[in-house]
């Protein structure tokens, strides 16, 4: 806040992972949207398509092909970009994401 309050940010960027889930990411653009500054969602697309879609000015949803591919196999419902874009499969409860556990548990320690 006081960044944002002393005008040193252009572009804030939140993880939901890492700001207290999809609340903390909502309050960030709360934040963002009272000193109109544009909010940028860091990695996790699959994760941030939808609060993203609930804030008036988003850019960019940050993608990486590397995290892509992770996500891809520990998770059934990650998204792909179409034409530069993600956008929520709506067909899909919550976030659209399941785990898959058996997958995963060989990562196991």
């Amino acid at each position: 806040r006081r960044m944002l309050d002393a005008g040193a940010v252009d572009v804030l960027q939140a993880d939901a992972t890492r700001c207290a889930g999809i609340t903390g990411f909502l309050r960030v653009a709360a934040l963002c949207q009272a000193h109109a500054l544009p909010l940028s969602a860091h990695c996790a697309p699959s994760l941030h398509a939808h609060p993203c879609c609930a804030v008036p000015d988003v850019r960019p949803l940050e993608f990486f092909h590397d995290h892509d591919r992770i996500e891809h196999m520990l998770f059934d419902g990650t998204l792909s970009p179409v034409g530069g874009a993600l956008r929520p499969d709506l067909s899909r409860p919550g976030l659209g994401l399941e785990f898959k556990r058996q997958d995963a548990a060989r990562f196991a320690v």
